[in-house]
């Protein structure tokens, strides 16, 4: 017989067993007409995820005013026991930041987290027993403390959210976790704790293990630091994507930037992209990801780790590794699953965007695409900026995806130039654009696609050469948008615009008819003085390459870097494609002619000329070879120019019949060191060292113009242009990189290589200090050679300072992750910086390789948005000039003329010989 337990009134709720998917427990009847307001299961399921405090708090006080209290019924399932949690979520579905992803700590991280314990406890700051809803929780501290103390520990930890990720690497493999489970680290007063205290008190570290926490806790903090931008991004993707800020989005978005198997997709899709993506950790080599014949529910992205393709009847098919993807197929075609997925090794981690995000995502980049069509052709596609873009700049509301290079110079010239005065003229005119993408990124890009000859051509057009027309207003806007282009153009470019004879003839004429037009129309006097400023420019750049017009550069013959001939050596200038160089063509026999021609000849001139003087046959098919230090052989094209600018550090130019190529032998002096100036490292003062050699990089990167990338990335050849100013700032790296290996491997005496070895340390501290990553990267990763990391008896005798110092700056320059800390560390860093130019120029290669130029006959302009990102980083590290401090000079000529010319081996096999010699393999 039915028993009424309670009367519920206006304001009561019931219902909350649906959260666990159970059968009602009781019957609710209705005893006068009633008016309900109803949440379905899936709603109040993510109200109760996102507000899981203040909810349990709400139904249990309804509980107790409804008669349902823990004391009435402690059989509810709301009020029962709850079971010992899990480690990891038993489905990947619904990732949970507050959990581990793995099924243990590894032994790295484990160690770590005793060491932190350790270190704690001894110190009695925040880990206390805590009363938490009426229960004593053991030895839990909450995430602002933690973070407080971790900051305390070393100056190398910059920032909290810094401190906050190195916690989140400890908690997503369970070293630490938050004591209710619900809560990923944050820097908040939520409490966290260590595993070994979870079971209750753990025992108190003894005076032995304090001190051995001491010496670990260097080590420690260096790995974490490592860790935890990785950790904070599995963090935010395991996250609900309603719960991802703004933020989190835009750093799952760079991080999509560098996924290989995403750099078909476009930029919106990506950003539409990084609300939809989830992190997946599957801990246990041989699990099945989905077998064949399943529904297509995801598609997956390799992050860490490989898997193996199978199919039915043909067993394993192919191996995937990191940065491969797998299952789009079965989404886009509808259609089940090909082949079984097994995981290869344990811990791999993916990303999943599953199959309505994917579907989604497509439907909607669509729907905010314009395509702008003449002739029933695509002539330019335009996108909707999204809310987040639009807080750069508001003004616009389209950005260009593709078009014809005419109709986006048109396109440009009527939104991004005001011609009506709005934006135009002066500052205003210049504080505008500097905010706005689409221009800048034409004018650093034109020339992969517009030649400069075709846009002024364009331009001219695009000018009305005239001064009549019904419309004066619309007559003057044109006119202005132009000149305002020009202007943009010429301080933005600035050398290859002044170089180039059509932009020049351009330039003269424009300025001549502003000036009429001035004085005819009585209007366009901004203009005016914009052209007068932008023709000042050209005058000051001709008398300074009339000041240095004949230059003449020499490669020497013993390996030593490109210098002047003659003239002034302290200042270094910009080597021009008409300047001459003087260099040595050799032969087989190793007899060889010195030749002087301008930098930008071909290699088949180059060739011919050399075939001239050393009495070779032109009826033979000769090649231009560069034979490096270690027999390599590098054949030249024709119509490759920079040849002797582009040698490897210790390379050599041969000409030779194409059947004898198998017969060039490289000269016995490229076995041996370059020649460089006589000098005692050790009597050199290592600031007055890194100071002098700052000044010597900053003048090579300063030579460097953003154009040498675009030829670098896409091939001289392609553009008739030389990169020597470049070559020759990435020479300086790789000659700074060996010249360590070179020094450390010549010094016989164990003692004295210490001294080096610690003195090179101390180098590398200098140029970060003085914000030359470029020489930094180079001497850490000169000491991470195998021929200098093998000498075990050296590195043991390193006081163990220098030893962490090295290990914390080997982790800065960690390739993983697409070089993750080393950007993390340069994004804090203001000019004057001189950059790591070698990732520079990998970013372009992965732009260009990832992304084809051209889309259906249209420029892919979502490429040179990207290609024009890495270059305006070139821009703003040298946006100020360069003012250090000197030091204290000793041996200020010495040490000037020892950086300039180093003595180098670049000859590996012969390196890890020397390395060999000094410390023979231990048996």
């Amino acid at each position: 017989m039915p028993v009424t337990l309670c009367t519920l009134g206006v304001g009561a709720t019931f219902g909350e067993s649906i959260l666990q998917d159970l059968p009602r427990d009781s019957t609710v009847v209705t005893q006068t007409t009633c008016e309900l307001l109803r949440v379905e299961q899936q709603d109040f399921r993510l109200i109760w995820e996102k507000n899981k405090e203040l909810m349990n708090d709400l139904v249990a006080n309804c509980k107790l005013k409804n008669g349902f209290g823990p004391g009435v019924n402690s059989k509810s399932p709301m009020h029962r026991p709850k079971s010992p949690p899990t480690r990891r979520s038993l489905s990947p579905d619904q990732p949970n930041p507050a959990e581990p992803i793995t099924d243990a700590p590894s032994t790295v991280m484990g160690r770590i987290g005793w060491t932190l314990r350790t270190l704690l406890l001894s110190q009695n700051t925040c880990l206390k027993d805590r009363k938490v809803s009426g229960k004593l929780v053991r030895k839990c501290a909450p995430g602002t403390e933690l973070v407080d103390w971790i900051l305390s520990l070393s100056p190398i930890i910059h920032t909290r959210a810094q401190g906050a990720g190195m916690w989140q690497a400890l908690l997503e493999e369970g070293v630490i976790s938050h004591v209710a489970k619900e809560q990923g680290f944050k820097d908040k007063c939520f409490l966290y704790r260590f595993w070994q205290d979870e079971e209750g008190a753990g025992a108190l570290p003894t005076m032995e293990d304090i001190n051995t926490a001491e010496e670990q806790i260097h080590e420690s903090l260096s790995t974490l630091i490592q860790r935890g931008p990785d950790a904070v991004l599995r963090m935010i993707l395991r996250k609900p994507s309603h719960e991802r800020s703004s933020d989190d989005l835009e750093t799952i978005y760079e991080e999509l930037l560098h996924i290989r198997a995403l750099s078909h997709l476009s930029n919106s899709i990506k950003r539409e992209l990084a609300s939809a993506v989830v992190f997946e950790a599957h801990p246990k080599a041989g699990s099945v990801l989905f077998h064949q014949g399943d529904e297509g529910r995801s598609w997956y992205i390799i992050l860490r780790g490989s898997v193996d393709v199978v199919i039915h009847g043909k067993g394993t098919v192919t191996t995937l590794q990191e940065g491969d993807d797998f299952g789009k197929l079965a989404l886009i075609n509808d259609a089940p699953r090909a082949a079984t997925i097994v995981l290869r090794e344990n811990n791999c981690h993916f990303l999943r965007v599953d199959k309505d995000n994917f579907n989604r995502t497509l439907r909607d980049v669509e729907a905010n695409t314009v395509r702008l069509k003449e002739h029933g052709k695509d002539v330019l596609i335009l996108e909707k900026i999204s809310t987040q873009q639009k807080q750069s700049f508001s003004h616009f509301k389209y950005t260009v995806m593709a078009g014809t290079p005419q109709k986006m110079l048109e396109h440009l010239l009527e939104t991004r130039l005001d011609g009506r005065g709005n934006f135009g003229g002066g500052d205003n005119f210049i504080m505008t654009t500097a905010h706005d993408p689409f221009l800048d990124d034409f004018l650093l890009t034109h020339v992969v696609f517009m030649p400069t000859h075709h846009l002024v051509d364009e331009l001219a057009n695009q000018y009305p050469f005239y001064t009549s027309l019904p419309d004066r207003e619309f007559l003057l806007a044109c006119k202005s948008r132009v000149v305002q282009f020009v202007y943009k153009w010429v301080t933005t470019i600035r050398q290859p615009v002044f170089d180039d004879e059509s932009a020049v003839e351009f330039l003269e004429d424009l300025a001549s008819e502003v000036e009429n037009d001035c004085i005819q129309l009585d209007a366009l006097q901004e203009e005016a003085s914009l052209m007068h400023h932008a023709m000042t420019q050209f005058r000051r750049y001709q008398e300074d390459r009339k000041a240095n017009s004949g230059q003449k550069w020499k490669l020497p013959p013993c390996g030593q870097p490109i210098g002047l001939f003659s003239g002034n050596k302290d200042s270094r200038t910009i080597i021009m494609p008409q300047d001459d160089i003087i260099f040595r063509v050799y032969c087989a026999d190793h007899t060889y002619c010195t030749l002087r021609l301008p930098v930008d000849s071909t290699a088949e001139t180059i060739k011919l000329c050399a075939a001239d003087k050393l009495k070779l046959r032109p009826n033979d098919e000769l090649l231009l070879v560069e034979v490096k230090s270690n027999g390599e052989r590098v054949t030249f094209k024709d119509n490759d120019i920079s040849i002797p600018t582009a040698l490897s550090l210790n390379g050599r130019i041969f000409v030779s019949p194409k059947d004898h190529l198998d017969a060039l032998t490289c000269l016995s002096e490229q076995e041996e060191s370059t020649q460089g100036i006589d000098g005692d490292l050790e009597l050199f003062s290592t600031k007055e060292l890194a100071y002098y050699m700052t000044l010597f990089d900053w003048d090579l990167f300063w030579c460097v113009h953003e154009y040498e990338l675009l030829y670098h990335t896409f091939g001289r050849h392609h553009f008739g242009q030389i990169t020597a100013n470049l070559d020759v700032f990435l020479r300086r790296f790789n000659e700074l990189q060996f010249w360590v290996v070179t020094e450390i491997c010549m010094t016989s005496s164990l003692s004295k290589r210490v001294a080096v070895l610690r003195k090179f340390i101390k180098l590398a501290a200098y140029c970060k200090e003085y914000q030359n990553l470029n020489a930094f990267c180079a001497i850490v990763m000169g000491l991470s050679n195998m021929a200098i990391s093998r000498l075990s008896l050296t590195w043991e005798k390193l006081p163990s300072k220098f030893r962490k110092l090295y290990t914390e700056f080997e982790s800065l320059i960690d390739p993983s992750r697409n070089h993750r800390s080393y950007r993390v560390s340069v994004s804090k860093l203001q000019p004057p910086i001189v950059p790591f130019m070698p990732l520079l120029l990998k970013d372009m290669t992965f732009t260009h390789e990832g992304n084809k130029t051209s889309l259906d006959g249209l420029v892919n302009f979502e490429k040179m948005h990207m290609l024009a990102q890495t270059l305006r980083t070139i821009r703003f590290c040298r946006s100020r000039h360069l003012v250090l401090d000197p030091p204290s000079p000793k041996s200020e000529g010495e040490v000037k003329s020892y950086i300039s010319c180093l003595r180098v081996i670049d000859n590996q096999r012969i390196l890890t010989g020397m390395s060999q010699k000094l410390e023979p393999r231990r048996s």
